[in-house]
């Protein structure tokens, strides 16, 4: 195979990333249907260990400010000087096993892969890293937790909902909190590094910490457009739904489309809702959960999707495409918007490859809703470690806390791009640029970032532009995000059936939309959801949701 084919396979697998949190499948249903196993994983009437004292890195100065509500640090150029953000090799040249999700192709072996390569050296480490492909995902993590065969590092990420992922950590992982919890968390700073929200909506369970959580941005699931394109059919800030409507006939025609989905992003369900005022899966009032999809508001989104499908303007074998595929026919121009994490902005200006104009499209409103977007769940995930002597915990700790090294510093440079004249050369303006090389040996098919990361920054090497636009886009977003109340809360009953259920909302969600179940089917659909788990996942929340006050 050429080097540019592999450039090709690398982006159409690494393009997926992004849109992560899209997907939430079910996983094996003997899983999720056996019993507790005894484990008490709510922090209702539990001690609290303190969060991680929080200790910023005063890295570069940004271009464009970030701000305390979400809106991430913008730079237009790389840092001139960076810095050396851990001090001595954190390693003692032991081998660790670790895994992790991916979305790329699979990795050359360590003996050819100088990416991989460097990074041992530089962590005095001998990593063995088992990368699963997103597919994959599920089964292995079901066959994993039910064994006691544990990598020594392992991500829980990816956006999918793992039956009994509390019950597991709890049982088989190290508890991390006295090594972590408030000015523990000093002794690796890069860890410190990391705002207390990510903590937060990584949660506690049985009032302990039990993981380390992969930063995100705040912005969650977003319809990018294509802006030409949305543009001269009328978009503009401040729409309403039928103008949406109109804006996407307008954009439809000869065999283009002006609306994209995937089997993964079901007809943009985690976007229409909000615009609709349906909250975020639950609403918290008085200390109480209120399920989102027995609302008014999320019904009158599903028909609103169902009239959009009716009026030809989804591509018309949504319901069967994946998100790889959906993001080719962005790319390419047969659809003119996707919805996507914003996490996937970087692939995306990749993908498009100045074919268009990349925008993110401020949400419209219907029946005198305010507009609102999802705030994500501000991780990737967690990584937890399988339990081990105190030395050894310490050690990984160490390893975990030099990728976490943050956006200026060497060692960012190191596991985001590779190595100088290897896997990337410098712009003009000093930005890493990727080679063929870079792409197929670098941290999408060895997802290292997946394992711990910096916090993020708005960067995107050689776009400046780009980044303006999008910070921007970002300021006039983020006081619109509405976040799920569940981030961060424990309940038996979301971790033992909450897959199932949520496989059974999409499917249902799908069917309606698509034509295959009438909206009249609705009632009977979220009765369904209640009497299977989710009332009793309200009164569990609610509990754990005090707890944490």
């Amino acid at each position: 195979m050429s080097s540019s084919s592999y450039s090709r396979r690398t982006l159409l697998r690494s393009i997926a990333a992004g849109g992560a949190a899209l997907a939430v499948p079910s996983v094996l249903t003997a899983c999720s249907s056996s019993s507790s196993g005894g484990h008490d994983v709510s922090n209702a009437g539990k001690k609290l260990a303190a969060w991680p004292t929080h200790l910023p890195f005063q890295g570069p100065v940004p271009d464009l400010p970030g701000s305390a509500n979400g809106v991430q640090a913008g730079f237009t150029s790389y840092p001139k000087n960076l810095v050396q953000a851990v001090a001595a090799k954190p390693g003692d040249g032991s081998t660790i096993k670790v895994l992790t999700i991916t979305y790329g192709t699979p990795p050359k072996g360590a003996a050819q892969n100088r990416f991989w390569t460097a990074v041992n050296e530089a962590l005095g480490v001998k990593i063995e890293y088992t990368v699963v492909p997103d597919s994959d995902y599920p089964n292995k993590m079901a066959t994993l937790m039910a064994g006691d065969d544990l990598p020594d590092i392992i991500n829980i990420g990816g956006g999918y909902v793992l039956p009994r992922e509390a019950e597991f950590v709890q049982s088989k992982c190290a508890d991390l909190s006295e090594f972590l919890s408030g000015d523990a968390v000093k002794q690796y700073p890069n860890l410190a590094n990391i705002p207390t929200y990510a903590w937060q909506d990584m949660g506690r369970i049985g009032g302990r910490i039990f993981g380390v959580p992969v930063e995100r941005s705040k912005p969650g699931n977003t319809l990018w457009v294509n802006k030409s394109v949305f543009g001269a059919a009328g978009m503009k800030d401040g729409w309403t739904a039928d103008e949406f409507l109109a804006v996407a006939k307008a954009a439809t025609g000869g065999r283009k489309y002006a609306l994209g989905a995937s089997q993964q992003s079901v007809f943009g369900v985690n976007v229409h809702p909000l615009a609709f005022g349906a909250p975020f899966e639950w609403k918290v009032e008085g200390g109480a959960f209120t399920d989102a999809y027995a609302t008014p508001e999320f019904r009158a989104s599903i028909e609103y999707m169902a009239k959009l499908r009716a009026a030809g303007v989804y591509e018309p074998n949504a319901s069967a495409t994946s998100q790889v595929d959906l993001k080719t026919q962005f790319y390419n121009g047969t659809v003119a918007s996707m919805t996507d994490g914003f996490g996937a902005l970087i692939s995306n200006v990749q993908g498009i490859k100045g074919r268009f104009e990349l925008d993110a499209a401020l949400p419209y409103s219907a029946g005198g809703a305010k507009p609102a977007i999802q705030q994500a769940r501000n991780i990737f995930g967690y990584t937890v470690l399988k339990k081990a002597s105190k030395d050894r915990l310490r050690l990984m700790l160490r390893v975990l806390d030099y990728l976490a090294s943050p956006f200026g510093s060497k060692e960012y440079e190191l596991l985001h791009y590779g190595i100088e004249g290897t896997h990337f050369t410098r712009a003009a303006d000093g930005s890493p640029k990727l080679n063929d090389l870079g792409l197929l040996e670098g941290n999408t098919n060895l997802p290292f970032k997946y394992l711990s990361d910096a916090p993020q920054v708005l960067f995107i090497p050689g776009q400046p532009e780009a980044v303006r636009i999008n910070h921007a886009w970002q300021v006039k977003a983020v006081p619109m995000m509405v976040r799920n109340p569940r981030f961060g809360l424990q309940s038996a009953t979301l971790s033992r059936v909450g897959a199932n259920i949520d496989q059974y909302l999409r499917d249902s969600v799908m069917s309606i939309v698509a034509g295959r179940k009438s909206i009249g089917e609705w009632d009977a659909v979220v009765k369904k959801m209640r009497n299977d788990g989710r009332a009793k996942m309200a009164d569990e929340l609610a509990k754990d949701y005090a707890a944490n006050a």
